[in-house]
């Protein structure tokens, strides 16, 4: 049995701290990012990861960084075996790397080292990436430089969404966790570096990449609104309001000359844009404060027949 500190704050770190809870091992404290104001209201809300910890009576700390000698020693005299980290958020320093006992680990939603960095599984459907998966890796002080552990693939779909990738990611993180750790106890694992040739990085997703640019593909705006797809949406404007597109795919037997951005066609459950190459179906769309809605019931009080996307208010 291992004493283990886990360090997450999203909704992506909740499956492995599950899968340590529910294990032999003993989760003896949990660090996440400070409490974060959200909803209407601005209320302080506790990370995901805080709330699983005090629903199963695990001490937490919520440091805001590692550079005070204090926090550095709270963690240090907690005496742990391992160390493992899911998203985070926090870029720690040697001396918490050395602490524990077997060191520290992470669980990269990638595989390394294509997508270091804070946004892989978005800059892989952006990119049209075919695979992706999970890497757990030895922690050094680079960002998702250290050697890999193990590694798990899956396919993403032609029509799989961020927010679909990020769910079957998450189960799969907390599955490869529990299927080395016998090993990590062990200490029988056989590390591998990584081929520094091979690397990419996975910006931070910025709220202006939302903004869909017509002159692009068919194919390159479908993948903006699957990979933005929680969060941050791809929008566009419709009658000078800001439309956001939930749903949307690339039409491969369909092209057209017309304007991109323009409306060519509306059917019962979808409405069809030109694009700078191809036509895009769009079949979820949003609309200011409203929620997300199929497009069939959009289409019940709006016409956007031969309507000019992306058009600024004059």
């Amino acid at each position: 049995m291992l004493k283990i500190i886990y360090a997450g704050t999203p909704d992506f770190s909740v499956a492995a701290l599950q899968a340590l809870i529910d294990s032999e091992h003993e989760v003896i404290a949990v660090y996440t990012q400070p409490d974060r104001p959200a909803g209407r209201g601005r209320k302080l809300t506790p990370s995901p990861v805080k709330q699983l910890a005090l629903e199963n009576d695990i001490a937490v700390y919520q440091p805001l960084n590692f550079k005070a000698d204090e926090d550095k020693q709270t963690l240090i005299e907690l005496n742990a075996d391992l160390m493992v980290v899911a998203a985070y958020g926090l870029i720690l320093p040697p001396a918490i790397l050395d602490a524990p006992r077997l060191g520290c680990i992470n669980i990269h939603a990638s595989i390394l080292p294509r997508w270091r960095g804070a946004a892989p599984i978005q800059r892989a459907i952006l990119a049209g990436d075919t695979e992706t998966g999970i890497t757990i890796m030895q922690m050094d002080v680079g960002l998702d430089t250290g050697d890999m552990l193990s590694k798990v693939t899956c396919e993403i779909g032609e029509q799989m969404t961020a927010a679909q990738l990020h769910d079957q990611l998450m189960a799969m993180g907390g599955k490869a966790l529990m299927e080395i750790m016998p090993a990590i106890e062990s200490q029988s694992l056989q590390a591998v570096r990584q081929d520094e040739t091979l690397v990419t990085y996975a910006e931070k997703l910025q709220k202006a990449e939302a903004k869909i640019d017509w002159q692009q593909t068919a194919e390159q705006i479908a993948r903006q609104v699957r990979a933005f797809n929680a969060w941050p949406v791809a929008q566009t404007t419709y009658n000078g309001e800001v439309m956001r597109i939930w749903q949307a795919r690339a039409v491969a037997e369909q092209t057209t000359d017309a304007e991109p951005g323009l409306v060519i066609g509306v059917q019962k459950k979808s409405f069809y844009v030109a694009t700078g190459d191809g036509v895009l179906e769009v079949s979820e769309i949003q609309m200011p404060g409203k929620k997300p809605m199929p497009v069939a019931a959009f289409l019940n009080a709006h016409d956007p027949s031969a309507a000019l996307l992306g058009k600024q208010a004059e």
